[in-house]
């Protein structure tokens, strides 16, 4: 794996040199994961000129939450316990004969780049961009394996939990077993706070778990995903607590399935990432369910839980092969409840068998 961070970290290279940096430095924790293969809490990376520098802010403890880092990287332990990374790492470049160094805008604060202009006034600061989240958008074969066994991890949690007893049980004490769960099968955590809705309660996106309590004839939505490894997928499915679906229940349910199955039909290499949205989003609409809809259809996924790309209504771009996604459609009526269901697949082409679903649960509306 040495080898794919320095292959990353030369790419990175070849954009910020162009744009007339001479060096970078790279401060958003997903970032500097992606291109050192780990680093503690608070750790940011610089590179060149000359060799390319980890500057942490406590030692690497070995923890696989962290990852661990590229022994090619020079690594710096700061000195001082309060001594902030960001500013040390300014004071190094300038150090090296860097006279422009490319940052991070949208991650620094005003007042670290302030410090940084104390420390280094010599040193003129350019914006990196997003030049590091555009080379993550593409996953390689070794990232896609990871999120394939996070979603292995995420599917065995949520099959267990349909087994157990769930009425009278609480949206939290739901929510806190299948993290549990999660980490019991061998994941470093959950990817983001696990959402359970109950009642009146489901279909809502990222709704915080409360104390109420599974009740008969409830729909139950869940929506949770484990951590392996630094990748992150996501789940959500949708249930009937004790008796047979209603008929109103069953509408709805097989509306948002028909969306999500329009939405994943619609991963192709090539396809706009409105039309994906599109695809999903105008059976809602046309059934009646303008308001609340969710502002995307669907996002990427990787190291983040939510990255690029954005499948939304005015997103601009088109998908690659090999790029990660949800595909994740709801609709909730206030005060009877509502319907998700969220996949995380793969864009493949055609011939290699079309998208790729790693989350496989099932979606048929089950009785529990």
């Amino acid at each position: 794996m040495s080898e794919v961070y320095a292959v990353r970290r030369g790419l990175l290279r070849d954009r910020y040199a162009a744009a007339g940096s001479a060096a970078a430095l790279v401060s958003r924790p997903a970032n500097v994961r992606y291109l050192a293969g780990g680093a503690p809490p608070g750790a940011v990376l610089l590179l060149g000129p000359g060799e390319d520098v980890l500057l942490c802010p406590r030692a690497p403890t070995g923890d696989p939450a962290h990852g661990q880092p590229d022994e090619r990287l020079r690594l710096d332990v700061l000195p001082v316990p309060d001594g902030d990374p960001v500013v040390a790492a300014a004071g190094l470049a300038l150090g090296l004969d860097a006279d422009r160094l490319a940052v991070e805008e949208h991650d620094l604060t005003v007042s670290r780049h302030r410090a940084m202009a104390a420390v280094a006034p010599r040193l003129r600061l350019a914006d990196l961009g997003s030049a590091v989240e555009q080379l993550r958008l593409v996953k390689d074969e070794e990232e896609i394996a990871c999120l394939r066994i996070a979603a292995e991890i995420t599917d065995q949690a949520l099959g267990e939990l349909l087994e157990s007893i769930l009425v009278g049980r609480t949206e939290r004490h739901l929510a806190l077993e299948l993290e549990r769960r999660l980490v019991d099968h061998g994941a470093d955590g959950p990817a983001f706070a696990t959402s359970v809705g109950t009642g009146p309660n489901s279909g809502q996106g990222r709704h915080r778990p409360t104390d109420r309590r599974v009740e008969e004839g409830d729909f139950l939505s869940v929506c949770l995903g484990a951590n392996y490894r630094g990748y992150r997928c996501e789940i959500g499915r949708t249930f009937v607590i004790g008796t047979a679906p209603a008929d109103w229940q069953i509408e709805l349910y097989d509306l948002v399935f028909a969306a999500q199955r329009a939405g994943r039909e619609a991963l192709v290499p090539g396809a706009a990432y409105r039309e994906v949205d599109h695809a999903a989003r105008h059976l809602l609409d046309s059934a009646g369910h303008t308001d609340g809809l969710p502002a995307a259809i669907g996002h990427g996924v990787g190291l983040e839980i939510d990255e690029d790309p954005q499948l939304a209504p005015a997103a601009m771009g088109k998908l690659d092969a090999c790029v990660p996604v949800t595909v994740e459609p709801g609709v909730h009526l206030p005060g009877r409840g509502g319907v998700r269901i969220d996949d995380t697949l793969v864009v493949r082409p055609e011939a290699d068998g079309g998208p790729e679903l790693l989350t496989i649960t099932t979606k048929e509306l089950l009785a529990l």
